[in-house]
This record gives structure tokens, C-alpha cells and sequence, in this order.
């Protein structure tokens, strides 16, 4: 299968990186390039473009389709929380700005061997974005303890009949191991009540994203590189990241106003003692929405909200 992304918001992610034709900038979520290819094809002044993905499929989609501009582009298959170690290795120091698009690619969710859809009922539950890494969801499925599930499901899929699930997960595997979609989905099928199945979308979606999220360890990842790379951008350099879900757009919208506002002062004191710095500025108040027109067209965009930082 083609791999296959449809790039969110692609218009109001350039337009806020304010590119500069001899600039530095990093996509720390490359997939099919289609957010690079654009910003690889403005820098005409000897600017530089690193590309950071850690799966394979899009190293290689991605290698492809960013060749015409080979002389401007370096592309590194890693995890973008490591980024920091990518721009020592390249002794590259500052940035003029870092793009995160967090969405799961088109061709991740489609193809059956990745094992990320619900919707294919024999497909293996994979579910990597890194097929160097050893466990897989099934293992979290059939090895977790039935609280491990339970905290997982309510944490990272919001999922509310989450203690149902993972009792029945439980039950099931002492049967046989859960290998594939269509047994996970008998099981969630059964423990959610029929009225909450017809009104609260596909059944399986919150267990889906939840079990991607711990496996992938989306959410530690995200968390713990936000402060790292404004620290690597220079004056006036901007992050932007694209999440689909709330729990990222939270831990984006917290960590973006603690480095816009870091002082731990008591609110009455006069004058700040902690001595903590703001290192730039909110440029997003409100997220930034895909408009009418491309939700209609991509209709995986809807969720898509993208807010920006810029560093002082």
C-alpha cells in the first residue's frame, strides 16, 4: 500500500512558521513529507530542512518524495524526543522553527499488518509506530493486569465502561490469547451497553487510542519534549503542533503557557523573587481549526487543532 497522508491545516502551519528562505526548521513527525515538501520548497536561500520519523514506512515515503530537494533536506529515522541529540549530531544549535503534526498517518490507520484500525477484523493488534520496538498492543492486551487496563482505557481513551473492558479482556484471554481486531472488538461490543454503542460512535475507538497511546508512550513523549525545543529556537522562532485528541491538546496548552508565564510567585507578591524568565509568547490564544472546507474534504482533519508558540 501507498502510504498515504493528507496533510492537516497545511495552509495555517505554513503561514505561522513565517519561513525564512535561509532558515533552519524541523519536522519532528515527517510521515509522507507533506507538510515538509511545501516548507522544503521555500527555502531558496540555503536554508535547511531536518526530517525526524521513527517509522519506517514514512522514511522511506518520505526519502521519495522530498528527493527534488535533496540538497536542502536531511532525514533521520528517529523519535522526535530525541531531537535535541538529532541537532547535536548535526551540530546544528538553534532553529527557526519545529513543526509536530500528532496524527496518526492515513496509511497507518489503513493498512491492515500495521494493525492500528478496528475496522479490519482479522488484523493483527500491532500498533506501532516504531517496528524495532518488541512489544506489541497484543501484549499489552493479553499481559497487562485487569487495573493496568482498566487505568489505561479510563487515562488515555476517556473510555467509560473501561473497568467493563478490561474485566472482559481478562475473562477472554484465560480462554485464549487476543490476537486480532475482530476478538477485541467482540469483547467491547459486549461490554458496552447497546444505547451508548448507537450514539457514542464505533464502539472500539477509545480502546484503540488508548492501548496506541501506552504502547507508543505518546503522551510521556509529548510532555517531555515540549520544553526542549523552544529552548532550541531562535528569537522569533516558532513551534507549532497539530494535536487530535484532548488529552495532547492539554499537556500542548499547559506546557505553552508555563513557558510563556513561569513564575511561581504567590499572586500578591509585588515584584517576582523565583527569578524563572518567560521564553516567549502564546501565539495561539484559541486553537487554531481546520477550516469548513477541508473538514469536508479530509474528514480525519475535524479533530485537528493546532496552536503555536514563539520563542523571545
Amino acid at each position: 500500500m501507498e502510504f498515504k497522508h493528507k496533510s492537516v491545516l497545511l495552509d495555517e502551519v505554513i503561514e505561522n512558521l513565517n519561513i525564512k528562505p535561509d532558515g533552519i526548521y524541523v519536522d519532528g513527525t515527517l510521515g509522507g513529507a507533506g507538510h515538509s515538501s511545501v516548507i522544503a520548497s521555500k527555502l531558496t536561500g540555503g536554508g535547511r530542512l531536518i526530517g525526524i520519523d521513527q517509522d519506517e514506512d514514512a522514511i522511506k515515503a518520505a526519502t521519495e518524495r522530498l528527493e527534488p530537494f535533496s540538497d536542502r533536506v536531511t532525514i533521520v529515522r528517529d523519535n522526535y524526543c530525541n531531537m535535541e541529540k538529532v541537532l547535536d549530531a548535526l551540530h546544528i544549535d538553534k532553529v527557526d522553527g519545529i513543526l509536530l503534526d500528532l496524527g496518526v498517518s492515513s496509511y497507518q490507520l489503513d493498512a491492515k499488518d500495521r494493525g492500528f484500525t478496528y475496522r479490519e477484523e482479522d488484523s493483527r493488534l500491532d500498533m506501532r509506530m516504531d517496528n524495532r520496538v518488541g512489544i506489541t498492543a497484543a501484549d499489552i492486551v493479553n499481559d497487562y493486569t485487569e487495573s493496568e487496563l482498566t487505568r489505561i482505557l479510563k487515562e488515555y481513551g476517556e473510555e467509560r465502561y473501561a473497568k467493563n473492558i478490561a474485566r472482559n479482556i481478562c475473562k477472554e484471554r484465560e480462554i485464549k490469547r487476543i490476537e486480532t481486531a475482530g476478538e477485541l472488538n467482540a469483547i467491547i461490543r459486549n461490554s458496552i451497553p447497546v444505547k451508548s454503542q448507537i450514539t457514542g460512535g464505533h464502539p472500539s475507538k477509545r480502546t484503540y487510542q488508548a492501548l496506541r497511546i501506552e504502547l507508543n508512550h505518546e503522551l510521556d513523549v509529548l510532555e517531555n519534549s515540549i520544553d526542549g525545543m523552544i529552548r532550541r529556537l531562535n528569537r522569533e522562532g516558532r513551534l507549532c503542533i497539530i494535536t487530535f485528541h484532548s488529552l495532547e491538546d492539554r499537556i500542548v496548552k499547559v506546557n505553552f503557557k508555563r513557558n510563556e508565564d513561569p513564575c511561581t510567585c504567590p499572586k500578591n507578591f509585588p515584584v517576582c523573587v523565583c527569578g524563572k524568565k518567560s521564553l516567549g509568547r502564546v501565539i495561539s490564544r484559541k486553537p487554531i481549526l481546520p477550516s469548513d472546507e477541508e473538514m469536508e474534504e479530509n474528514s480525519r482533519s475535524k479533530s485537528a487543532k493546532l496552536r503555536v508558540f514563539e520563542r523571545k
